[in-house]
């Protein structure tokens, strides 16, 4: 049923699943939270592995944002049959993947983001397996809270395989999202950056949020905290559209912050969150600028870009942007929250009659009322930089119960 790639470095907790702790899901209906990203080192899929297995039924499976097979872009409601085209039919897709052809698809990222009483109809199991990225922005770990209250409000088991946290699990960055300010892009008081595998976040938000919900961890093997992505000998698979390379995600937790703004992040062209711009941006200048503050780990070159209209929301759609390009030259040392801070200075002193915050969607992925405002009134760095510093460490105090890995 499994085999083993020949460069992996770690078993990831789908696998641990299957086989050792195959007794968890002996004799049960599984609803399987998931989508394209859950497969294991030889990519062969997880709702095939688990429809391969005849002790258990898989019954249903449940997909977040961007819909099951990651094709549609950020923010999108997916229909119920989880494609890009509402007309394809069931049938149709269910041709081209024979293994699903009797098992219902529902969508977490439309009409609910839960999963309802009549879709867990019959299910004793949900089992969450899919990448996430490691940054509180990023939806998927606000779908595995929801499932989670789902499954405690009915009495549901519920099992997380756990995958690599591909930025490390070593660096924590930026502030803790604030209660007051919490949605589907912040679900919960965690810091930017947080630092953990999903199986510990969950273990962390089954004690402080869902104490009732029956949670198991099935934990991976050969894994360690300081592991990048590419050090655990696993094949990227792009968890979203916008996220096609590791150098994304690493880029992801500080760059996000500028969809908060009136320039483009470079959705709609070949390197999302890698280009900085907007139509009025002089890149020369400014990457000048930012090179001359010698941040860590980071290098700025002056790009020219045309996003393509990827989605309705594409800022400066089929606009000429002037703009940065953002090239890690040393991951390690590298903060994107703390870089992108400065980035976010530089224009509201340089373009302050041009450049201007979305407020409510700033806000809401900065998970605090106050940054804007600091940046405004142009604070500096370490003044910012202050103010989550001991919500920070406490973070991290209060998170080693969590760590499952050395």
């Amino acid at each position: 049923m499994f085999s083993t790639a020949q460069q992996q470095k770690i078993q990831l907790g789908l696998n641990v699943l299957l086989t050792e702790k195959s007794d968890w899901i002996r004799g049960k209906s599984i609803g399987l939270i998931t989508n394209h990203t859950g497969v294991d080192a030889t990519l062969r899929s997880n709702y095939r592995l688990f429809a391969e297995v005849s002790s258990c039924r898989l019954s249903a499976i449940f997909s977040p944002e961007h819909g099951f097979w990651g094709a549609l872009q950020d923010g999108i409601a997916v229909n119920s049959l989880n494609v890009p085209d509402e007309n394809l039919s069931r049938r149709n897709i269910q041709a081209k993947t024979p293994y699903l052809a009797s098992i219902p698809v529902y969508s977490l990222y439309g009409q609910s983001i839960r999963p309802t009483v009549s879709q867990l109809e019959g299910i004793d199991l949900l089992v969450y397996d899919m990448q996430d990225i490691g940054a509180r922005y990023y939806t998927y770990i606000s779908t595995l809270l929801h499932a989670m209250e789902a499954a405690s409000d009915h009495g549901i088991e519920f099992i997380v395989a756990d995958r690599p946290n591909p930025i490390t699990c070593n660096a924590v960055e930026g502030p803790v999202l604030a209660r007051e300010c919490e949605s589907f892009v912040g679900i919960h008081t965690v810091p930017i950056r947080y630092g953990l595998t999903i199986g510990e976040l969950a273990t962390l938000l089954k004690t402080e949020r869902v104490p009732a919900c029956r949670l198991k961890v099935a934990w991976m093997h050969g894994y360690e905290r300081g592991m990048w992505y590419d050090d655990t000998g696993l094949q990227w698979v792009p968890p979203s559209p916008n996220m096609p390379t590791l150098t994304t995600a690493i880029l992801y937790p500080g760059l996000c912050l500028f969809e908060g703004t009136n320039m483009s992040e470079g959705r709609g062209t070949t390197n999302p969150f890698e280009y900085i711009g907007a139509p009025w941006c002089n890149g020369e200048k400014w990457a000048e600028i930012l090179n001359a503050l010698c941040l860590p780990g980071v290098l700025f070159r002056p790009v020219v870009f045309t996003p393509a209209p990827a989605a309705e929301n594409t800022k400066h759609a089929k606009q000429t942007c002037g703009g940065v390009a953002i090239h890690i030259t040393d991951r390690e040392c590298f903060l994107p929250v703390e870089t992108v801070i400065h980035m976010l200075s530089t224009l509201t002193t340089e373009y302050r009659d041009v450049f201007a915050f979305l407020p409510t969607h700033f806000d809401r992925l900065a998970g605090n009322n106050w940054l804007r405002d600091a940046l405004l009134k142009g604070k500096s760095l370490d003044t910012i930089r202050a103010q989550w510093t001991e919500e920070l460490q406490l973070w991290c105090e209060n998170t080693t119960q969590y760590h499952a890995y050395d």
